[in-house]
């Protein structure tokens, strides 16, 4: 299940530090002394313009890629082949909280003052590197909520327990228990879009194999393969539902 912030609530006192916290050894003088008595914790930020900017321009300066287009000026999102990354700046303290985020579920996975070991941290996840080197190359990175989540196929049977309850759904009960009692298609992680359901094979890629089924009478069904060139929607019988579904998300 989602696990909480690793970081604290509240501001840190001098007699106590901030799990995963970790000063990066380039931390200017002037962000020391913004922290220490009240005044701006994010003096480089401000200066760029905003987080994104301040991120962007430090990872530039790096050589590293965190994934930010050009358009995005004001919400740090980046989208990632495992779940999308945000960053929430503390309010009155420096800490930059990093948190990754599928549909519905969101773990926070750390949190650090260094803006340079943000963007190196973002541009190796992005880059596909392991979990368990990514915690040994960044130490306020705390990844086991987030891992164990993953490797007990957490984020998956939750969801489709959370909308095979859903009173909001219950229009698609019937679709959503017929796709579930499948030992196939309850592994893809299943979303609503409108009245369709959207199977898809990662749950943390959201470029990863998918399709849309709906109901549009009682034993009548249309599904179309989500990216598929040409793809359009297709009538299937109820009786060849389960196989063609199958066929277009794993062969």
């Amino acid at each position: 299940m989602p696990q909480a912030d690793s970081a604290t609530s509240g501001p840190p006192t001098p007699e106590t530090s901030v799990p995963g916290l970790r000063t990066e050894s380039g931390a200017t003088g002037e962000e020391a002394e913004t922290q220490g008595h009240g005044g701006d914790p994010y003096p480089d930020v401000t200066a760029a313009g905003g987080l994104v900017a301040a991120l962007r321009a430090e990872a530039a300066r790096r050589g590293r890629d965190v994934g930010l287009p050009p358009w995005a000026t004001d919400t740090l999102a980046v989208e990632t082949t495992r779940g999308h990354l945000s960053v929430d700046p503390a309010p009155g303290e420096r800490l930059f909280r990093l948190r990754v985020h599928i549909p519905d579920f969101g773990w926070g996975i750390g949190a650090t003052d260094a803006l340079g070991t943000l963007a190196e941290a973002i541009a190796a996840w992005r880059e596909g590197v392991p979990y368990d080197e990514l915690g040994a190359r960044f130490g306020f990175l705390d990844l086991a909520g987030f891992t164990g989540a993953l490797a007990a196929g957490e984020p998956t049977a939750a969801q489709w327990a959370g909308l095979l309850s859903s009173a909001y759904h219950r229009g698609q009960r019937d679709l959503l228990r017929r796709l579930h009692a499948d030992g196939v298609l309850r592994n893809a992680f299943p979303t609503m879009t409108h009245r369709a359901v959207r199977l898809r094979v990662d749950p943390m890629d959201g470029a990863s194999r998918q399709v849309l089924v709906h109901e549009p009478d009682g034993g009548r069904y249309e599904f179309v393969r989500v990216g598929a060139p040409g793809a359009g929607w297709t009538e299937v019988p109820g009786d060849d539902l389960i196989a063609r579904l199958r066929a277009a998300l794993y062969e």
